[in-house]
């Protein structure tokens, strides 16, 4: 199999400590992990998964697995929060944005049901904003669940503004300008302690 790979961010791979002191490493996505993509989305919970997708979905299907795992890197930027378990990488968390139109883009942010509350999704958060707006975003938002409370809470700590998606849907939206101050920050330096 042939992959295109854009020049790859390595300057956006960090090692981390959970608050429980496990070892995170943070990284770009590859092509080549479509499948510890798959297998995180399918070891998420039918909670978990329908607060991504909106829906029930038990399987990534092929092309959004693809569109997941091949990024540009600039108006698509994919992060993943991997373990190592019995020796093999797993990931446990997953942040990605899009950008959607000029100076503006969508974001979405998962963590594995078992790493839940212990500041990775916060972490994928501040990274992700912060490569944005080193692409020039400007404005973040993502759609959220109004059940989906760790997510809210999440965007209310990160000081997102919380007001109804306005199609009907009964979805919140979740948005923030940038502060152009953070295009100029280092992302790896960007909320790097997890500590409580």
């Amino acid at each position: 199999m042939t992959y295109t790979i854009h020049r790859y961010p390595a300057e956006l791979i960090d090692v981390i400590r959970s608050r429980t002191g496990a070892r995170v490493t943070i990284r770009p996505v590859l092509p080549q992990d479509a499948d510890l993509v798959a297998d995180f989305f399918r070891s998420l919970s039918s909670a978990s998964r329908r607060n991504r997708f909106f829906r029930t979905l038990h399987e990534l299907p092929a092309d959004m697995l693809g569109r997941f795992t091949s990024v540009d890197y600039h108006a698509h930027l994919a992060l993943v929060a991997t373990v190592l378990r019995d020796g093999a990488e797993v990931v446990v968390g997953e942040g990605r944005y899009v950008v959607t139109e000029p100076g503006a883009a969508e974001f979405a942010v998962t963590v594995s049901d078992a790493w839940q509350g212990q500041g990775i999704g916060r972490l994928l958060l501040q990274r992700l904003a912060c490569r944005a707006a080193a692409e020039g975003v400007t404005r973040l938002h993502g759609d959220v669940l109004p059940t989906n409370q760790a997510m809210l809470r999440l965007a209310s700590a990160a000081h997102m503004n919380l007001v109804p998606a306005g199609d009907g849907t009964g979805l919140m939206r979740a948005e923030t300008l940038i502060p152009q101050a953070t295009a100029r920050k280092p992302c790896i330096e960007i909320g790097a302690a997890l500590a409580a």
